[in-house]
């Protein structure tokens, strides 16, 4: 691979996320932010003076990606600053200070302080920052605060075709297994005001769909003074001239509210897709878990919803060989997910987080059943994802056009309200819009249309 070299001018930027969507949330407000003070962004493999590596840190798995992609930038730009943030930053700041590559570590706490410590690093000499043959790295980190978040920062115009939009960060629940509270504190909402005023915004940039994000959204606005509910914001949303679609992007089952169902059900601006996060189809494992849902609760959920929008994209997050499962309860799992209408599975295998309950639980299951396990979960989901796409043949369906193109074919790639990516020809000009497309042929992994 060909090193990076910076070039004269505004200092840049360019950025590696990990992890999450709401990750990629978070860099696009901190390079909106940058931009704000001057610099320029860029894409990873263009010249820049500093690289932001955003981390993640849900999965023991994550973290090594975190130290290959730190290690990487280094390689590509071994001439710019690596400033390391994210939730590894968080809740390790000192192993991620221990990497020879960095100059920089800024936990999530202290990520509105990112662009004075890259000013810092950028007035600095490299040579006197040099300590027995490797950089020094300075380290922003600190606890999480509580507090309503402040409104995002002022949209960009781009060539997204979907916008983003964080109205909740950090959880008020303690899951035996996750690290997430460690990470990025406790619930906390943006106030409805500044949502509304933001996606006002983005509407005017052209902007046809708008995706809710937060750690724990269906907590959205009960900390907040007067509480609301995310049923009510949403309800506001819905309302916005020349908005197609509102998407959420997770909510557990337990905040499917009767008035959140209501919503979902009754209003053509919410797009049919819900991710609804399930863990285990065992009320055994969901126990220990911390989980605040069993199944039964689960099952109603999806069951009243589906019904009532017939072709509803159902997504959900499964962790396979966590303490304790035993081949009942992951029996239990597979039924589950074999009766219910799910579009699409993320299977995960557990591993241990420093810090969380479940690390110090006995009766750890061993890496060649979780293997074994993952696999025959993923073979179930990938049949249940061919099952739903074949039932879209011959239907009409609203999709938003992507910016990009199919890489393979060149054609136009529009995203469904189910949440189904359908390839089709047609001009540039119609990247960003909505177009109805038929759908035609489905026997590859994405379904084949026509503009309608």
């Amino acid at each position: 691979m060909r090193a990076a070299t910076t070039v004269p001018g505004r200092p840049t930027v360019a950025f590696a996320t990990l992890g999450c969507r709401l990750n990629q949330v978070d860099s696009e407000t901190l390079a909106t932010r940058l931009e704000e003070r001057g610099y320029r962004t860029v894409g990873f493999e263009s010249a820049a003076d500093v690289v932001v590596v955003n981390t993640c840190t849900v999965t023991a798995r994550a973290e090594v990606s975190d130290r290959q992609m730190i290690r990487r930038a280094a390689r590509t730009h071994p001439r710019a600053r690596v400033v390391v943030t994210g939730c590894w930053a968080q809740t390790d700041p000192g192993a991620v200070a221990a990497l020879r590559e960095v100059d920089a570590v800024v936990g999530n706490a202290a990520k509105d302080q990112l662009p004075d410590v890259i000013g810092a690093l950028l007035a600095e000499e490299r040579d006197t920052r040099l300590v027995t043959g490797r950089r020094t790295p300075r380290v922003v980190a600190g606890p999480m605060t509580e507090g309503a978040l402040a409104g995002p920062p002022v949209p960009r115009p781009s060539r997204r075709a979907r916008a983003f939009v964080k109205v909740q960060e950090g959880c008020r629940h303690r899951c035996a297994f996750c690290v997430v509270p460690m990470a990025r504190g406790t619930s906390r909402s943006v106030p409805p005001a500044d949502v509304l005023a933001h996606a006002r915004r983005l509407v005017d940039l052209g902007y046809r769909e708008i995706v809710l994000t937060g750690v724990d959204l269906g907590h959205y606005g009960a900390d907040l003074a007067p509480r609301t509910t995310l049923a009510a914001l949403l309800g506001r949303l819905i309302g916005l001239r020349g908005l197609r679609w509102v998407r959420l992007s997770s909510v557990l089952p337990a905040y499917v509210t009767p008035e959140l169902a209501a919503l979902i059900e009754g209003s053509d601006a919410i797009a049919p897709h819900l991710h609804l996060p399930l863990q285990s189809g065992s009320d055994r494992i969901l126990r220990f878990m911390r989980r605040p849902y069993n199944v039964a609760m689960y099952r109603a959920v999806v069951e009243r919803l589906a019904a009532a929008r017939p072709g509803l994209g159902l997504g959900a997050d499964v962790i396979v060989g966590f303490p304790g499962e035993s081949e009942d309860d992951f029996a239990a799992t597979l039924s589950l997910v074999e009766a219910l209408p799910f579009s699409y599975l993320h299977v995960f295998a557990y591993s241990d987080r420093p810090g969380t309950e479940a690390a110090g639980f006995p009766e750890h299951v061993d890496a060649r059943t979780i293997g074994r396990r993952r696999a025959a979960l993923r073979t179930l989901a990938n049949a249940k994802g061919a099952a739903f796409r074949r039932a879209m043949r011959g239907q009409i369906h609203d999709a938003i056009v992507l910016e990009t193109r199919d890489r393979a074919t060149g054609a136009l790639v529009g995203l469904t309200g189910n949440y189904v990516e359908v390839t089709f020809d047609g001009p540039d000009s119609w990247m960003r819009t909505v177009r109805r497309v038929c759908v035609t042929d489905v026997e590859a992994a994405t379904p084949r249309g026509e503009a309608a």
